[in-house]
C-alpha cells in the first residue's frame, strides 16, 4: 500500500502578504485533509520551493504524492511549468510516484465563493442603487492562453445572471487585453451609476493593488459614477473545499483537464504554432528568489538575474509570444507606465 503525501504547488510572489495568504490556504487544507501529510512550496520568488516540499514527503518515505496546481485556470504555469517541475523530481526520484491534479476551473464552489466576496462589498454599500442598475467588472489574471481567459468570461457570465446586475464586462491584469484602466474607462461609458471591480484572484499581491490603483484612477475621471471594489477570493472555506475536490479526484480517476482546447494539443485560433511544444519551466533562475529571500536556492545560487515578474507583453520565460501583444487596449497599461 503506497503511503500518500499531498503538494500544494503555489506561483510564488515577492508580496509577503501573499505568500502568507498562501501558507493560511496551506494550513487550511491540512485541517481539511488530517489524513495526508500536506506540503506546500512555490515555483518562483518565494520559499520554499515545490522541490523543498517534494523532499519533505520523499524523506517521509511517501511514495505516491498527490500534487495540486493553486490556480485558478489551466494556462502555462499550470499546463508546463509546475509538470515540468514534477516530472523532472520524478524523474530524479523514481520511487516516487507524483499524480498531478487539474486546476480549480469553473466549479460550483469557486463560483460561490466569488459571490460570497461580491455579496460582501454590496452589503456594505447603500441601498440607493439597485442592481439593475449596478454593473460587474470581473478582473482576471490574464494569460497567453485564450481558453484560459475565456474561462474569466464564463465566470462574469454567471456571476451576471446569478445576481441580476444590469451589465457585465471582463479585463485582465496583463498579458491579454482589455487591461483594467481601458475595460473601466469603457464601462464607465455605458451609464450604470455603479461599478463593482472584482479581482478574480486566489491572493494579493501587486497586480491586485494596481487594479484597486486603477480604479480609484478611472473614478477620479467619472464623479458620478460609484466605483466599488470587491475583495479577492483569498482562502473562503468554499476555495479550500474545491481544492480538497482536486485531491480527492486524483485517486477516483475524475481528474479531467479540458485539453481539447488547449493550446499546445489543438489549432486554437491565433495560436497554431505553438501546438506541440516542449513541456518545459522557465522558472528555474527565478526560484526561491523573492519576499523576505535575498539569494536564490543553493542549487541555483548562480542565477542572479534581474528579473521584473509583471508578466507584461515582454515577458515569457521563453514562452512563445503572444499574438497580440501590441494591442491598444493592452497589455502594457497594467506595468505602470502608462
Amino acid at each position: 500500500m503506497n503511503k500518500i503525501g499531498v503538494m500544494i504547488c503555489g506561483h510564488g510572489s515577492r508580496d509577503t502578504n501573499a505568500v502568507n495568504e498562501f501558507d493560511a490556504l496551506a494550513r487550511g487544507l491540512r485541517e481539511r485533509l488530517p489524513q495526508y501529510h500536506v506540503e506546500s512550496g512555490f515555483l518562483e520568488f518565494a520559499t520554499p520551493i515545490i522541490r523543498d516540499g517534494l523532499d519533505i514527503l520523499r524523506q517521509a518515505e511517501h511514495d505516491l504524492v498527490l500534487a495540486v496546481p493553486g490556480m485558478l485556470f489551466a494556462a502555462g504555469h499550470a499546463k508546463n511549468d509546475i509538470p515540468s517541475v514534477l516530472r523532472t523530481y520524478e524523474a530524479q526520484h523514481p520511487n516516487m510516484e507524483i499524480r498531478y491534479a487539474r486546476e480549480l476551473g469553473i466549479d460550483p464552489k469557486m463560483l460561490k465563493a466569488a459571490g460570497a466576496r461580491i455579496q460582501e462589498t454590496l452589503d456594505k454599500c447603500d441601498d440607493s442603487v439597485p442592481l439593475h442598475e449596478t454593473m460587474l467588472v470581473v478582473v482576471g489574471r490574464g494569460t497567453s492562453d485564450s481558453d484560459a481567459n475565456s474561462n474569466v468570461n464564463k465566470v462574469m457570465r454567471m456571476l451576471w445572471e446569478g445576481f441580476g446586475f444590469g451589465w457585465g464586462e471582463v479585463c485582465y491584469s496583463g498579458v491579454t487585453f482589455p487591461l483594467v484602466e481601458p475595460g473601466l474607462e469603457h464601462a464607465a461609458k455605458l451609464g450604470y451609476r455603479r461599478i463593482v471591480v472584482f479581482p478574480y484572484f486566489l491572493f494579493t499581491g501587486v497586480l491586485v493593488k494596481r487594479i484597486y490603483e486603477f480604479t480609484d484612477k478611472v473614478a477620479q475621471n467619472h464623479p458620478t459614477i460609484e466605483f466599488v471594489k470587491a475583495g479577492y477570493l483569498n482562502d473562503h472555506p468554499l476555495v479550500l473545499d474545491a481544492f480538497t475536490d482536486r485531491v480527492n479526484e486524483i485517486l477516483v480517476g475524475e481528474n479531467n483537464m479540458n485539453c481539447k482546447l488547449c493550446k499546445y494539443r489543438e489549432q486554437v485560433l491565433g495560436f497554431e504554432v505553438e501546438v506541440g511544444l516542449p513541456q518545459e519551466s522557465h522558472h528555474h533562475h527565478v526560484e526561491g528568489v523573492g519576499a523576505g529571500v535575498d539569494e536564490p536556492t543553493a542549487s541555483h545560487s548562480s542565477h542572479k538575474h534581474s528579473h521584473d515578474h509583471d508578466h507584461g507583453a515582454d515577458h515569457d520565460h521563453g514562452h512563445h509570444p503572444y499574438p497580440h501583444a501590441d494591442h491598444p487596449h493592452g497589455p502594457r497599461s497594467m506595468n505602470g507606465d502608462s
